[in-house]
């Protein structure tokens, strides 16, 4: 049996029990806080040595130098160019879907000039620009996420990023086709097969091999994070995502093996990720148990799924689908499914999760591969204040201002009072000098 929580609305002590569920702290491990602080410090000191020493400590691969370790735009075209034909469309038209769905996020500079009584001919606008340089994390050896690579790096492209560098470990040298393939697609400038602390360390500061990126994004492991922790604020960042979430509200009448797989679907990625299911039927969700049980031993990671099922789910009885919203709105998951009848009818219920999938037919599984939104999303309830990654977050922005003369006497009397109040009179005369001009 799956030990999975059963949790009721109902009961007096629901909050509680939710809130003790929803819990996930991401305590900083001291030993790995660390390992990356000395890793960093010392690839900001060494640059590429320490970054082909420690290559070779925990990738097991040598390298006489950097360009060793750097994966030529040949290779990757012909990584692309030998995938099998199915793998090879099936890549081609989900990185068609991103970038067509993040073409419609670009956003153009715009400026404005006031008319009004004492400000006329005074311009004010904003300039949108890309940044020069990003680097793209990717997880490398025995897993395949060219997913990763499309979500991340077709976003730059369309936001007009001029360089992406992109860093894979390759574990005892060993390089993932589909992962390159999906580089040369998605249009990666330049491929280092480094990773961990110290390809994070490389990009934030630069070697004399691995150029100096603006902003990291990408997912990694406990080092990965801890790691552009630290560097925010040399650089950008992404996030630093916790355990993968979904909540799935359901209204009793879709096949309860479709709700157990989607279940299934972010319980497989680690034993702390989260999978929730609320509905106001109890029939049903003993019927979604049922599924849990049967579909269990087909799956080959299992322990995994049982571990997160167990660790983080739960079924979840409500009274009602509106109070099933308020309680959705209360986690902010990172995926929600509204698998209801009318699901169009209750997405403006809904104001905080990552990504919301209406309808029976729209598994989370689309979103992850094909659909064309970003699946680099909010997690551990941050969907109440952040967004998805998108070509925004390729972006800056930068304010314009042109005050006329006849403005600045307007607005400089306005500004000099107001630092007058503030005891700064530097500024007040600074506004002053040309009212007096």
């Amino acid at each position: 049996m799956i030990a999975i929580k059963r949790l009721s609305s109902s009961e007096p002590d629901f909050a509680t029990e939710l809130d003790r569920l929803l819990a996930f702290e991401a305590t900083q491990d001291e030993a790995i806080e660390r390992t990356v602080a000395a890793i960093l410090a010392d690839v900001k000191a060494r640059g590429d040595a320490a970054v082909i020493e420690y290559t070779r400590r925990f990738d097991g691969l040598q390298a006489p130098s950097m360009a060793a370790l750097e994966i030529p735009q040949p290779a990757l075209q012909a990584a692309l160019a030998e995938l099998p034909g199915e793998q090879r469309e099936a890549l081609q038209a989900a990185a068609s879907r991103v970038r067509s769905y993040h073409q419609r996020q670009t956003v153009h500079s715009w400026q404005y000039e006031e008319d009004g009584e004492g400000t006329r001919g005074t311009m004010l606008g904003q300039k949108i620009t890309p940044l020069d340089r990003v680097g793209l994390y990717v997880p490398g050896g025995k897993a395949s996420y060219p997913s990763s690579v499309l979500m991340n790096a077709i976003p730059a492209r369309v936001a007009g990023v001029g360089e992406l560098i992109m860093v894979v470990p390759t574990p005892g040298g060993e390089q993932n086709r589909l992962v390159l393939a999906a580089a040369a697609l998605a249009g990666v400038d330049r491929v280092f097969t480094i990773g961990g602390a110290q390809a994070v360390a490389a990009l934030a500061y630069g070697t004399q091999t691995v150029p100096q990126v603006d902003k990291i994004v990408g997912p990694g492991n406990a080092y990965v994070a801890a790691a552009k922790r630290r560097v925010f604020g040399v650089v950008g960042i992404d996030m630093v995502a916790g355990p993968s979430e979904i909540l799935v509200i359901c209204d009793g009448h879709t096949d309860p093996e479709w709700v157990a797989m989607d279940l299934f679907s972010q319980a497989e990625h680690d034993e702390l990720a989260q999978s929730l299911l609320l509905c106001p039927d109890a029939a049903y969700i003993e019927r979604v148990a049922a599924a849990l049980e049967k579909l269990l031993p087909s799956m080959p990671r299992q322990q995994v799924i049982r571990a997160a099922l167990e660790n983080r789910g739960a079924l979840i009885q409500v009274r009602d689908l509106d109070e099933a919203c308020r309680i959705a709105n209360r986690i902010a998951p990172e995926h929600l499914e509204l698998s209801i009848e009318d699901a169009d009818a209750w997405v403006d219920k809904i104001d905080h999760a990552g990504a919301i999938f209406i309808g029976r037919y729209t598994s989370e599984s689309l979103g992850d591969y094909c659909a064309g939104p970003n699946h680099v999303l909010p997690t551990s309830g941050s969907a109440r204040f952040s967004s998805p990654l998108g070509v925004y977050d390729f972006q800056k922005r930068t304010s314009l201002i042109r005050v006329s003369q006849a403005a600045s006497k307007t607005l400089g009397r306005i500004a000099a009072t107001l630092a007058y109040g503030e005891g700064l009179p530097a500024h007040a005369r600074s506004a002053e000098y040309r009212i007096e001009s």
